[in-house]
């Protein structure tokens, strides 16, 4: 094989942080080159260099043996270079030729057939496999083909090099698999592809070579057949990784929460809770699993007393409310860990010590005739700091000068140094390193391990599969079926997923 992209001593710099070191990388013409880090590592800001949205600090890009300059996307268009960001970049309101020649310059053409693209489009799907139809509006297509719609915009601009930026964060397991399928076709027609992921699973399924970024340095490249999950774990954290947690005995179980025809609307008068019902019992993690958008946040909110539900109840510690506060949430023994931990957990300004009694300040350990008892919250985060392995300069330290993971790692702690009979955690590891992963999960069992009632919702299938006792599927705000751990089949949560209901007495499917 030869090289088609060569990155040599690629550093970008920005004013308070250095992204990028020193990084060397190359591709192989038909290979699919891996790109593996944690959030953070450095991994879209060095192909963001490769495709013309930033220009790097220092360092030479090689393409088919000759240097070349990327000022901007249209010079890295011209070389060949496409890429499907993480985030679609498409209008749904037009139709997928329209969406595939959006501000596509074609210097013959002084007015374009909108007829002879779609011709095009269908021809380059047929070829690929895609099953698009080129009159279809991206509104109306689901997730998966919307995806198609971006690797076939790059194709259409003649793209040699395609760069997938975290490709399967928003698929089903299916569809997932449906875009593997996609870029060992895109190979055996001589396309070459850098995956950027987080995803071991995704590596060993599809790559052909792996480059590990660790904060934005090389920690190494090897092939596939060289390596394992475990190997590369530990590369991008720089110790080995526990994959297989410790799990305690189960624990007579008792009812903690009882939630009834739960509805749900937003400001804009779009239902995201439509009639759910389920329990929430003692010693065990029901995880909410689903793709994003479909209602998690929401849901989250509604029992935690953020958000108003307009039907249904909500029963804890024996009483039903019909309209709960986030006051009457946190006093009936429920703790909550947010989806965004930098806007609803935490004051970024405030310091570590204060926001560990956000929630408990109005308790008689830490206040008294309205003044706070200054020591007594001072020893009660530097308690936290070392049980939860919190890495700050002191209790004083402000939180904005902490780490993601260590941000985290205060919400947990706090929440879960309250004692509380419920602890709803939703997308509790986003954007945290392998290692602070690992510390997050544990961290849930050993909850469930103690009698705790653990609600985990999240998007990341494989978190809900290895920590959950059972699994709900959320779609478009209602529960495709409940299935326990005993009985799990990806094949049977991803159709879930994607909106086929389980009907539990016949155990077949209908559409939703």
């Amino acid at each position: 094989m030869s090289e088609i992209l060569v990155l040599k001593n690629i550093t970008k710099a920005f004013p308070k942080v250095i992204a990028n070191q020193d990084v060397n990388f190359s591709l192989q013409k038909g290979q699919v080159h891996a790109l593996l880090g944690e959030n953070g590592a450095g991994k879209t800001t060095l192909m963001n260099c490769v495709c013309g949205l930033y220009q790097q600090t220092s360092g030479e890009i090689f393409i088919n043996n000759q240097a070349v300059r990327i000022d901007n996307c249209s010079q890295a268009v011209a070389h060949g270079i496409g890429m499907v960001h993480q985030h679609f970049m498409l209008v749904p309101e037009l139709s997928v030729a329209e969406n595939v020649i959006l501000g596509l310059k074609r210097e013959k053409d002084f007015f374009i057939k909108i007829e002879d693209v779609e011709r095009e489009v269908a021809e380059l799907s047929e070829k690929y496999h895609f099953g698009l139809n080129p009159k279809a509006f991206i509104k109306d297509l689901p997730v998966g083909m919307q995806q198609r719609v971006e690797i076939l915009k790059v194709i259409y601009r003649q793209a040699s090099i395609i760069i997938l930026d975290e490709a399967t964060a928003v698929l089903t397991p299916q569809e997932s698999e449906e875009l593997f399928h996609i870029v060992e076709n895109l190979v055996k027609q001589e396309k070459s592809v850098i995956l950027i992921t987080h995803k071991l699973s995704e590596v060993m399924r599809l790559a052909d070579q792996v480059t590990v970024l660790r904060d934005g340095k090389v920690v190494g490249t090897v092939s596939k057949e060289k390596t394992n999950e475990r190997e590369l774990a530990k590369m991008m954290v720089g110790r080995d990784v526990l994959f297989d947690f410790k799990r305690g005995k189960e624990l007579e179980k008792s009812l903690k929460m009882n939630v009834e025809n739960l509805t749900v609307i937003d400001t804009r008068g779009i239902e995201k809770i439509h009639q759910l019902s389920f329990s929430l019992y003692s010693g065990e993690i029901l995880g909410v699993a689903g793709v994003d958008g479909n209602g998690q946040l929401e849901l989250s909110e509604a029992l935690t007393g953020m958000t108003t539900y307009h039907g249904g109840s909500i029963t804890l510690a024996d009483k039903t409310y019909k309209h709960m506060s986030t006051k009457e949430s946190y006093r009936n023994g429920v703790s909550h860990i947010p989806q965004d931990r930098q806007h609803t957990g935490l004051i970024m300004e405030r310091s570590l010590e204060k926001n560990m009694i956000l929630a408990d300040y109005w308790k008689k350990e830490f206040s008294s005739y309205g003044f706070l008892n200054q020591k007594s919250i001072t020893k009660h985060a530097a308690t936290l700091m070392q049980s939860f392995d919190i890495k700050a300069s002191s209790p004083l330290a402000r939180i904005r000068e902490l780490s993601g993971g260590n941000q985290q790692k205060v919400i947990l702690a706090r929440e879960i140094s309250r004692g509380p009979d419920i602890l709803i955690a939703v997308q509790p590891t986003r954007g945290l390193d392998i290692g602070a992963t690992e510390f997050v999960r544990q961290q849930l069992i050993d909850e469930r391990d103690k009698g705790t009632a653990v609600l985990l919702i999240s998007t990341e299938l494989d978190e809900i599969m290895q920590v959950a006792d059972r699994i709900a599927v959320l779609y478009k705000g209602e529960f495709m079926g409940i299935l326990d751990r005993d009985c799990l089949d990806v094949h049977e949560i991803g159709l879930m997923m994607a909106g086929v209901r389980k009907k539990e007495m016949e155990g077949g499917y209908d559409e939703a």
